[in-house]
């Protein structure tokens, strides 16, 4: 029996059937296009890393901005772009935009990577700052023409916001997603041209003939640039550390292997010569190594064990002080890259030797490719992870933790780079699972001006006392080399044998002490003489509780200890001794980029780009006579008040809670990679469900939902201790999860503003889509660069608390049914 179908269906069905465009098109195509928007931010972002350096990354932020931004002030000034029509409906104009956003992503890319750019030459060669502005112009092309498409579709139809909305976010939280599994089978460069594919597949599915065509011509020219590597091999700066150890003569490239997570470069160089700190009383060889560069700066090394007569040199390593000291049965090495820590521990003849490594791609690699020549460094006892997350899960104590942070060369970390690894909580961790004579050991190279063993040195102090540990001074011993300080601390005071010990290995291998119990200053700076005995002077005045506050607030740099809620370890520099750093640091300004000050530049860029794209759909308005420009400006300040206001707010609101999310969610799943990537497709496609559900249930179409979404959040800030608790013994599958349930309820609300937002402008002023669109996409990339910044001075719980304050504000700001009908009059 055939069940009558009911009048309202029948209507329903006959909007959707007669209207000029065919959703069951559009809305895979905005999947797809959203898909590889985001997709492609993330690889330009990997991209960035391997062809400069890191920090360079950040500048993909504010060229997504520049794109989409542009688009939906393009489309405010010349509405034209996105008219619809029977003859020509949005699915052709969505399906010509795709195209275009398809063909520039390949496209940009390639022209991009050719550019002779390198922040480097930027002291000698003004033209680089040239290169800079074309990279923006070039790479944010693609962008633009997704900002067109997206927004076209709003502007459009903003009858089925939630759908598209939900199409959009449920894309995006699966690009996410899909650039993982991409990168886990190609590099991020071969990535760019799948999804250079992916979008140009959408714009087959909406387009007309024509753009059908041009769709499949341009997937054929794709297919030829996967066999024309030259062209889009990431071209890496001349002077990253892989490039330099090349051109030595004989210098052997072995391989290269990708993950979504880094790059890690395999060679043979005499460039590399492993030794952190060496004693300068070694005459000896060293044993072959093999060169380890993640993105092809970060340069470490495999040591073989073969030949055990060329280890001699282990013992001459300021790190063989621990076992030189005591017998070391339990020893845990964190981070120990090229396993050089895990040679000498079995070198002292350590029977449990415990690895720890954040990354999963190092561990492969000499696991599966140099088994027999690093003796099996990770075979055994082998994890990956961050090291605190690590031991908490464990009960295990330990005789010696040891935390390499040396390299083949000295290099210094970004500065806005969060790192949990060195905060009051974590050096908390470790000495909590130290044994009783347990030694706590840390080795670094120098960088002068002293800066990152200072705030080491302040952190450990300030974990110690917090613990309940009195005396520091006589539970830290360190010393130094030619080129790294040292730094040991226990939870008990060291005995004078240990102490003894200690004086007596600094003789023999001619290091330097700077700290021991007891110490007087003609014990320093004896055999690798400094013109002052700075190192003796500052680590006394920390060590003392008494001016240890006075001399941190005096102190050039920044050297305060960092907590988990504003972990930036590496960041250094006060505003206030500006001038005084740079003449300290010889008159250069790239420092300043190093130590972070790149955030700032590009913030204030950001700034200027937002304020420009945001106002001009106000300035470019055609004039009339008197009266209509009166009216004009009562109602665009109306507007301005309300609806603008609204998707600021929200652009704002949405970042600031994505952000501290992703940053509480990094210690739980111990790898900062798998935070951004579990948190982020949570709550995109959390968000987009929320969208989703809204076009289904008219109830959840109530401006009351921005309260709840407060109340959460509030909520959520002060629950995320415990739950972080309740999960973190969890295996890790489960705890991912954990994290994708805790998120979902307010994620899923987190979806419904927007496209509420959108409807209700467009049944009283559609025009208004773009516009709106333009300030939510300025804000929404505006918010990061502001969470860094606000993150730094107040911490990230704050951030937190501001987002859900946005949210608010965004609901006082919603237009009232008054305002409306005003505007709609």
């Amino acid at each position: 029996m055939v069940c009558p179908i009911s009048s309202p269906l029948r209507v329903r069905v006959r909007e959707l059937l007669a209207g000029p465009m065919p959703y069951g098109r559009v809305l895979p195509a905005i999947f797809l296009f959203s898909f590889t928007s985001l997709a492609f931010e993330v690889a330009l972002t990997r991209l960035f890393s391997i062809s400069l350096w890191y920090h360079f990354g950040f500048m993909v932020i504010s060229i997504a901005m520049l794109g989409i931004g542009a688009s939906g002030t393009l489309l405010s000034i010349f509405p034209k772009l996105r008219d619809s029509s029977p003859d020509r409906p949005i699915s052709h104009t969505i399906g010509t935009y795709g195209l275009l956003m398809g063909a520039t992503m390949a496209l940009s890319y390639i022209v991009s990577n050719a550019l002779p750019f390198d922040p480097v030459r930027l002291s000698w060669d003004r033209t680089q700052i040239l290169y800079i502005l074309l990279y923006y112009l070039i790479l944010s092309t693609p962008f633009f023409f997704f900002g067109l498409s997206i927004s076209s579709a709003f502007s459009v139809i903003s009858e089925r916001a939630w759908l598209l909305y939900g199409a959009d976010l449920l894309g995006a939280g699966a690009g996410s997603l899909g650039f993982l599994v991409l990168t886990t089978r190609m590099g991020p460069e071969h990535a760019v041209i799948l999804l250079s594919c992916m979008a140009l597949t959408g714009a087959f599915i909406t387009g007309k003939a024509k753009t059908r065509i041009a769709a499949v011509l341009f997937l054929m020219a794709n297919a030829f640039l996967f066999s024309m590597p030259g062209l889009i091999t990431p071209r890496m700066s001349a002077y990253k550390g892989l490039q330099a150890a090349l051109k030595y003569p004989g210098a052997v490239h072995l391989g290269t292997y990708n993950d979504p997570f880094a790059r890690l470069d395999l060679f043979e160089s005499p460039a590399v010569r492993f030794a952190p700190g060496l004693s300068l009383t070694y005459l000896g060889s060293l044993p072959r190594q093999i060169g380890l560069s993640i993105d092809g700066g970060d340069i470490n090394a495999v040591t073989s064990a073969e030949n055990k007569g060329l280890l001699r040199f282990l013992s001459y390593l300021p790190s063989a002080l621990p076992y030189a000291m005591a017998r070391r049965d339990n020893v845990l090495i964190l981070e120990p890259k090229g396993g050089l820590h895990v040679v000498l521990a079995r070198y002292c003849d350590a029977q449990n030797i415990y690895k720890v490594d954040s990354s999963p791609l190092v561990i492969k690699v000499i696991r599966d490719h140099l088994r027999d020549f690093s003796d099996g460094t990770y075979e055994r006892n082998t994890w990956e992870g961050l090291g605190r997350s690590w031991l908490r899960t464990r009960g295990t104590q330990f005789d010696l933790i040891d935390i390499p942070l040396t390299g083949t060369s000295p290099s210094a970390s970004f500065g806005i780079a969060e790192d949990y690894r060195f905060t009051v909580e974590a050096f908390k961790e470790y000495l909590g699972h130290l044994k009783k004579g347990g030694i706590l050991s840390i080795h670094l190279f120098i960088l002068p001006p002293p800066r990152i063993e200072l705030r080491l040195l302040s952190t450990l102090a300030t974990s110690m006392e917090e613990m309940g540990i009195k005396e520091v001074d006589k539970r830290i011993i360190s010393f130094r080399s030619w080129g790294t300080v040292s730094i040991l601390a226990s939870p008990r005071p060291f005995t004078p044998e240990e102490i003894e010990t200690v004086r007596q290995f600094s003789r023999e291998k001619r290091f330097d002490l700077i700290h021991l119990p007891g110490i007087q200053e003609d014990e320093t700076n004896n055999y690798v003489r400094m013109p002052s005995n700075e190192y003796f002077v500052t680590f006394k005045q920390i060590l003392n509780p008494e001016t240890r506050k006075s001399f941190e607030d005096t102190y050039l740099f920044d050297v305060r200890p960092v907590r988990d809620e504003n972990p930036f370890f590496h960041y250094y520099l006060r505003m206030k001794n500006i001038k005084k750093i740079y003449d300290v640091m010889g008159r250069k300004w790239q420092y300043f980029i190093e130590e972070g000050y790149l955030l700032p530049v590009v913030f204030f860029q950001v700034v200027l780009l937002s304020i420009l794209l945001i106002s001009l759909p106000a300035i470019t308005k055609p004039k009339t006579n008197a009266e209509t420009r009166a009216e004009e400006k009562g109602r665009n300040k109306s507007v301005f008040n309300t609806h603008l206001l609204y998707f600021a707010f929200l652009g704002l609101g949405f970042m600031f809670v994505e952000i501290s999310l992703i940053q509480k969610m990094i210690l739980l799943l111990q790898n900062p990679s798998y935070a951004i990537a579990a948190v982020l497709s949570s709550i995109l496609i959390s968000s987009g469900i929320g969208s989703l559900l809204a076009n289904r249930f008219p109830l959840l179409r109530n401006p009351s939902i921005l309260f709840m979404i407060f109340v959460l959040i509030i909520l959520y800030s002060f629950l995320f201790p415990f739950i972080s608790d309740a999960i973190s013994l969890c295996p890790m599958p489960l705890r991912i999860a954990c994290v994708v349930v805790t998120l979902f309820p307010p994620c899923l609300l987190m979806g419904i503003p927007f496209p509420l937002g959108i409807r209700n402008i467009g049944t009283r002023t559609p025009d208004l889509i773009p516009w709106a669109w333009a300030t939510n996409g300025c804000l929404s990339v505006l918010a990061p660069l502001v969470a860094i910044m606000l993150a730094m001075a107040v911490g990230f719980s704050a951030v937190l608390w501001i987002g859900a304050g946005a949210y608010i504000l965004a609901f006082f700001t919603f237009p009232k049914p008054s305002d409306c009908c005003a505007q709609s009059t």
